[in-house]
């Protein structure tokens, strides 16, 4: 009887299994995986995805950034029943990203891979003068470029390029110490001369950079051998003169440059080793008197550092030297070099960094700015990929300065004309293994995407 029972059991359990029994069906749809672009022309493109089974409809969505911030107009989740769209109305030689999501009932899948293609034709950068533009806003500034005295010829492009596009001149390298120094009271004049005159001639602000660094200090001084009282009483001198001479002629200085190490200590230099911990004032205080017996009570001063937007014990330790400053009245600004990259520092840390010299009512310089964009020398030319990611932080980098309040604005200085000059490709300082291509002109003086950038940042 058991036998039968469990044989009985047995051929109901194969007969439910034969004629099947209900079960939920599989209703998840698979994520897209979208497909090279086809049938390229200056301003258009078809974009291709896989059939997904199941799928009622597809989402796509096509912008000009990998990160899709933002969006073509009429391609943010555009609703298609095939797997291919011709997505028109673009523009030449630009760069654009799609994606597609596939969409059944309310049910909606992830996005699919990226898809990246680069529109036939060139397009043509907006060859509108960047002073001219700065002048027209509400609240304008100096728009700065670093200068070297041999680029100064007339009628070369150089001189052609700066006469239309900038307002302000840095020296890159001939104001500072070593260049002019030549022993104690003996100075090298020639090459600031230029540049200061080419400047004053030309209805062009100077900015003078800069009176005390460390890495410019001249081989009598490096080697001196007198008192550490004998050795302030030389720097003194050394920025009394300069003051002197260019009173009235140079607008600004950096008085100090990068006092601070990157551990967001007080860099251990010859001037802190022989004048103490309370030197950065004392040449903010020559510097003062100088101009001010010069009668040039119009002056500012600033300090001028690297880094601090994502070093944090670093910007603590430089607006710890601004505030000292600013007790006895003597600094009026601050520059922020701004040798970034395309990826970093975030918008939300170069505010945060700036904002703490505007509530201060300071100056504010963006003194140094070029954006490198081959820091991981992962590319071997500059791609459009990188050209647009270069463009839109010139243009966010910009749009944050021109947001400052009036009274805190004074100028904005590229570090530089032309790629192939910066200081940036195969930099042992920065680290830096490869090319780059961070400034507005490429090695040919032509426009960039970075210099559409710029102007669109003053929008």
């Amino acid at each position: 009887m058991r036998i039968a029972l469990l044989l009985l059991l047995t051929l109901l359990n194969c007969s439910k299994e034969e004629t099947g029994s209900p079960s939920k069906p599989d209703t998840a749809l698979a994520t897209p995986f979208a497909s090279n672009a086809s049938n390229i022309t200056d301003n258009s493109f078809t974009a291709n995805w896989v059939l997904v089974p199941k799928a009622e409809s597809y989402l796509i969505d096509v912008s000009t950034s990998n990160s899709f911030s933002t969006f073509v107009t009429g391609y943010s989740g555009l609703e298609q029943s095939a797997t291919t769209v011709e997505v028109t109305g673009l523009s030449s030689g630009i760069t654009y990203f799609y994606r597609v999501r596939a969409k059944q009932g309310t049910e909606i899948t992830n996005n699919s891979n990226v898809i990246t293609v680069t529109t036939t034709g060139v397009q043509a950068e907006d060859p509108t003068y960047l002073k001219d533009k700065a002048n027209t806003l509400a609240n304008p500034f100096f728009v700065g470029v670093a200068v070297k005295a041999n680029q100064l010829t007339e009628g070369s492009s150089y001189d052609v390029v700066l006469k239309n596009e900038f307002s302000s001149i840095t020296a890159e390298y001939e104001m500072k110490m070593n260049p002019i120094s030549t022993g104690s009271g003996s100075y090298s004049w020639e090459a600031v001369d230029k540049i200061v005159n080419y400047g004053n001639n030309n209805g062009i602000n100077v900015h003078g950079h800069a009176l005390v660094w460390h890495n410019a200090v001249p081989d009598w001084l490096s080697n001196f051998s007198g008192t550490d009282a004998e050795f302030a009483l030389e720097i003194k001198k050394y920025i009394t003169d300069v003051v002197t001479r260019y009173a009235g002629k140079i607008k600004s200085w950096d008085v100090v440059n990068e006092a601070v190490d990157d551990n967001g200590n007080m860099r251990n230099t010859i001037f802190l080793q022989k004048m103490g911990s309370n030197y950065i004032k004392d040449c903010y205080q020559w510097a003062r008197d100088a101009a001010n017996a010069a009668g040039d009570t119009n002056l500012l001063l600033f300090y001028n550092d690297y880094a601090t937007s994502t070093n944090i014990p670093k910007q603590n330790k430089v607006f710890t030297i601004v505030d000292d400053l600013m007790t006895s009245n003597l600094i009026d600004g601050v520059g922020f070099q701004m040798h970034n990259t395309y990826l970093s520092p975030t918008k939300e840390q170069i505010e945060t960094d700036i904002n703490r010299a505007v509530v201060l009512g300071l100056k504010i310089h963006v003194s140094e700015l070029d954006i490198q964009v081959n820091q991981n020398n992962d590319i071997t030319y500059l791609t459009e990929e990188r050209s647009l990611a270069q463009k839109e932080k010139y243009k966010e980098i910009v749009n944050i300065y021109n947001a400052l309040p009036e009274a805190n604005k004074y100028a904005l200085t590229v570090w530089g004309f032309k790629d192939n000059e910066s200081w940036i490709p195969y930099s042992t300082d920065l680290n830096h293994p490869g090319n780059d291509w961070p400034l507005l002109y490429n090695n040919k003086f032509e426009l960039k995407k970075a210099h559409t950038g710029f102007l669109e940042g003053l929008d």
